[in-house]
């Protein structure tokens, strides 16, 4: 990739310096409103910041913090999260956080006003849609009516984007998807046709311009990404474990079948030595 002034906005960090600072809360309505496809009466006009930390007592856990909380006029609140590593338990996590911020309103039951969890995700979150965005409300399983209505989950699966150009591009939501996938590929050329189109998310990308960053700012965001570095490696090490562990039980099998090592080496991979130590292992029980 040619050098890029922009920063990945697919970083937490990034994320933070673009949605949740007052001075761009105008981006951040912008956005809340394009993806939830507000408009007219339902339109976001103003937001209140919360705090992010879901639960005080494990606030020191990088799972108790979101990327983003706010709540509207009315009340309605608003998460806004950025998953980076496939991760197993994060639709779990999802429901988790938006019940949090659903009991932190502190008031009676039936001024409790809704939640819209929205995340933005660099992986595939969801193997068997086709579609890169996907909106979940609670429904009668018989009728499909939306009679219990507080909670919207919206969840952009990038890696599912299918445009790469901006000409390409037709709609607001569409190119909110370019920013979040390609943001550090985008060369001035783009990013003049995309503020013809939307002027609010050249001030996004001006909110990733590194050389507005100051040293503090910039070395965290590095410092996240060798975090990021470390998480995957660790996850691949794991996996790795579990396919050689897997390799093992069946050549454990295979030998109490008595089937002939070259088989045994050809099915899982493991070398003669491997196999042999195995055999050894499993004579001294």
């Amino acid at each position: 990739m040619a050098f890029s002034k922009f920063l990945d906005p697919k970083n937490d960090i990034a994320l933070r310096h673009i949605f949740d600072t007052e001075k761009n809360k105008d981006i951040l309505i912008h956005f809340l409103n394009d993806i939830l496809g507000f408009a007219g009466k339902d339109e976001i006009k103003e937001i209140e910041f919360l705090s992010t930390i879901m639960d005080a007592e494990i606030a020191s856990k990088e799972q108790s913090i979101i990327d983003v909380l706010c709540q509207d006029s009315i009340g309605n609140r608003f998460v806004v999260e950025m998953q980076l590593i496939c991760d197993k338990g994060f639709k779990k996590r999802a429901q988790y956080y938006a019940a949090k911020a659903y009991s932190r309103q502190f008031d009676r039951y039936a001024n409790l006003q809704k939640i819209f969890f929205i995340a933005i995700s660099n992986c595939v979150l969801f193997p068997n849609k086709s579609n890169y965005i996907s909106s979940h409300t609670i429904r009668d399983d018989e009728t499909n009516e939306h009679n219990l209505q507080d909670f919207q989950f919206v969840f952009i699966e990038l890696p599912k984007f299918p445009k790469n150009k901006v000409e390409q591009l037709t709609s607001t939501v569409e190119r909110w998807c370019f920013f979040f996938k390609y943001a550090e590929e985008t060369t001035d050329e783009d990013l003049k046709k995309i503020a013809e189109e939307a002027p609010i998310i050249k001030r996004a990308y001006d909110e990733l311009d590194k050389f507005h960053w100051n040293e503090r700012d910039l070395t965290a965001y590095e410092e996240r990404i060798m975090d990021l570095y470390k998480e995957e490696a660790i996850l691949e090490q794991k996996l790795d474990e579990g396919r050689e562990e897997g390799k093992i039980e069946v050549a454990k099998a295979m030998l109490a079948d008595n089937v002939d090592v070259k088989t045994i080496v050809k099915f899982t991979g493991l070398s003669i030595s491997e196999i042999e130590r195995i055999a050894k292992l499993k004579d001294t029980h």
